[in-house]
């Protein structure tokens, strides 16, 4: 017969709860997104970059490519790249000005970069915060359905 004890289940319950709490302060902590500027969805995102008002990068790393394929319209920019802001200058024929818009798996890496690339002085930055594969933003590129290109 499985018997238990009072004081320890109320420990083992408030602990756990201080767990969860501490927990739950760590992760926001963690979760806090630096970058408050302009936020576009996976399908804003492709219908400017098909009509060229953005440059749309997909930031993540080869091997994501290679998985999942990057949205049309995106150009591929590991963000890991040493020369990352001179290949974007030269995107952009060096007007920092230009609208860029980034989008990686879901929205932690663009959302951090975004603030790299604001801090660099660049004026007109936009991320995708749904990334790919989606986040609690939203559903993603992905399962939006929206053109793919795997190449």
């Amino acid at each position: 017969m499985l018997t238990t004890n009072p004081q320890l289940t109320r420990r083992l319950f408030f602990g756990g709860g201080l767990a969860v709490t501490a927990g739950s302060i760590a992760w926001s902590q963690i979760n806090r997104l630096p970058f408050d500027g302009d936020a576009i969805d996976p399908a804003t995102a492709h219908k400017l970059a098909l009509a060229g008002e953005i440059t749309l990068l997909d930031i993540r790393r080869p091997g994501e490519w290679a998985r999942t394929g990057s949205g049309e319209g995106a150009h591929r920019l590991d963000l890991r790249k040493k020369d990352f802001i001179e290949i974007l200058d030269g995107l952009l024929a060096g007007d920092r000005t230009k609208p860029v818009a980034l989008i990686c798996a879901t929205g932690v890496r663009s959302n951090r970069m975004s603030e790299k690339l604001v801090k660099a002085g660049f004026t007109n930055i936009i991320d995708v915060p749904e990334g790919m594969l989606g986040s609690r933003a939203g559903p993603g590129w992905i399962k939006r359905g929206l053109p793919l290109y795997k190449s």
